[in-house]
């Protein structure tokens, strides 16, 4: 039962950085490189469009490796690094709940991949196959 709580888990978490990853390179729903590089450059990340493309890939490629459990210590760095970014340059200011934009959901995301990353992906993993 470990195994499957730990792909349920992985599953959601990574997928939905896949999801936030492609939003951010591929620009639908709000998004795209030079939407987010605005929103970079006024948040003091520089330069804009080049950091966005950087935390798509990071979110894409992070994401999916964490959803298949491939190198999962590392995924869930990627991850967690994300998310500490978030906290740090756009949710940190507004305090705790997400109901005021604060670093709530961040943080939950962000202890989620450290602890999967410490624990390993589980049986239902490529790690796994391939050890």
């Amino acid at each position: 039962m470990v195994g499957l709580g730990l792909l349920l888990i992985r599953l959601v978490i990574g997928l939905s950085f896949m999801a936030h990853g492609a939003q951010k390179l591929f620009g639908f729903d709000g998004g795209g490189l030079k939407v987010i590089g605005a929103h970079f450059e006024k948040l003091g990340i520089r330069p804009g469009v080049t950091m966005a493309l950087l935390a798509g890939l990071s979110e894409l490629i992070g994401g999916a490796m964490f959803a298949l459990g491939l190198l999962t210590p590392l995924a869930g760095v990627v991850i967690a690094g994300t998310m500490v970014v978030g906290i740090l340059k756009v949710h940190g200011p507004n305090g705790y709940w997400i109901t005021k934009g604060g670093y709530e959901y961040c943080l939950a995301i962000l202890v989620v991949a450290i602890a999967v990353a410490l624990t390993g992906a589980g049986q239902f993993s490529l790690d796994a196959i391939l050890k």
